[in-house]
């Protein structure tokens, strides 16, 4: 059984939570997008309306050493915005300073330390380093999904110190039970759809999953590594020559388990990777030379829409067509509007990997879809059946 937030009572206790709080920041050091912090604020209300108090820990960036424009005083005023409770910050994570701040904390406050990873101890998962943090709170809350992939002092280490006093903050639940909705628990017919460049970059996810899931809609670039393994002529697509033989492999595998792979039949072909190219509907494995394939076409876009409709569990990692560019964004657009209708309609649709969440942001899905995850390489290690030290470190 995991255990959550509502398996304690915070009353008078101070809970030290990773949460991860890297966010985008413009020239003049203000939040561009408070997506994270927001994500957060449940754990820490529900702390604070228990009575207990609030320490902040996350790292900012990539700083090499202690950099100013890496410090977590520049997201105070934003924490506070979004939290609508005052935060106290300190200008270190560990050492004397610190505990005193900690100990110094009444119920419902909030303290904020500086940058993680200021200290390379962070990401080297210090033992040390570890132990020192662990002084500050007396219940252990990671709600850090985005790092829960990662074996640092903050995400895993610090855990050891926390036996019996050490639960997942309602985010990062949040992000188990839905991954585990596609993984194990999930209400069949259940539908991945997987998008993207390049086949290599899913390999691994495409392996685990085909025990799991009935339908398999494959789009994007590596659909053309597909088509063309097949025998297919694919014009000037992007293409895995060494993973042809992979695909097809992929394809018997798929067989055997009886697992539908839908590929697109047609496609939106253009002379030139521009917005202003000419184009073209023509049929997926006829593109012309001196053409390629950047979106999908109407009746692939009619096919997805069949698959994703009679689906009852759906998983979405990566678009299916170039839709940083408007012309070739209609395919990713209709599958978004696609998945919005089925969610309505009673089906758990999870949104994951960078792209497809910034495509389910841009075109305004994001609230119509049941829950968009967090964290990309964290949510891609889940689907590939690995095991996250993050969060191995608070079921042990």
């Amino acid at each position: 059984m995991m255990k959550t937030l509502n398996d304690f009572d915070f009353k008078d206790k101070k809970a030290l939570i990773r949460v991860d709080f890297n966010v985008p920041l413009n020239d003049n050091f203000e939040v561009t997008d408070a997506t994270r912090i927001i994500s957060a604020k449940p754990t820490i209300i529900k702390i604070l309306e228990d009575g207990g108090s609030c320490i902040l820990m996350s790292h900012l960036g990539r700083p090499k050493g202690v950099q100013d424009q890496f410090s977590m005083k520049h997201i105070v005023s934003q924490v506070e915005e979004v939290l609508g409770v005052t935060v106290k910050f300190v200008a270190d994570c560990i050492g004397d300073d610190v505990e005193a701040a900690a100990a110094s904390l009444n119920p419902g406050e909030i303290l904020l330390l500086e940058n993680l990873r200021f200290y390379s101890e962070e990401k080297a998962g210090d033992q040390q380093f570890a132990e020192k943090l662990s002084k500050l709170g007396d219940i252990y809350v990671n709600d850090a999904f985005g790092t829960a992939h990662r074996a640092h002092a903050s995400t895993t280490v610090v855990a050891q110190y926390f036996e019996g006093k050490k639960c997942f903050g309602s985010l990062l639940a949040k992000e188990i039970v839905s991954i585990e909705k596609v993984l194990k628990t999930g209400e069949k017919p259940i539908l991945a759809i997987l998008g993207g460049a390049k086949v290599s970059s899913k390999i691994t996810i495409i392996e685990n999953i085909l025990d799991k899931v009935d339908h398999l809609i494959i789009g994007g670039g590596m659909t053309f590594t597909f088509i063309k393994a097949n025998g297919g002529q694919i014009g000037d697509s992007i293409c895995e020559d060494d993973k042809m033989e992979l695909a097809l492999k992929i394809i018997e595998q798929a067989k055997a388990k009886n697992v539908q792979i839908h590929l697109p039949v047609d496609v939106l072909a253009a002379n030139s990777f521009s917005n202003e190219a000419d184009t073209q509907i023509v049929d997926v494995d006829k593109i012309p030379d001196g053409w390629q394939g950047l979106d999908a076409g109407p009746k692939s876009k009619a096919n997805f829409h069949e698959v994703v409709m009679q689906s009852k569990t759906i998983l979405w990692n990566g678009p299916i067509g170039v839709f940083e560019l408007p012309t070739f964004a209609e395919g990713t657009i209709a599958l978004g509007e696609s998945i919005a209708e089925a969610t309505k309609n009673g089906t758990f649709s999870l949104v994951g990997g960078g792209d497809s969440v910034a495509a389910v942001k841009q075109f305004g899905f994001a609230d119509k879809v049941s829950y968009v995850s967090t964290g990309g390489g964290a949510m891609l290690e889940s689907l590939e059946g690995k095991v996250l030290p993050g969060i191995a470190a608070i079921n042990n």
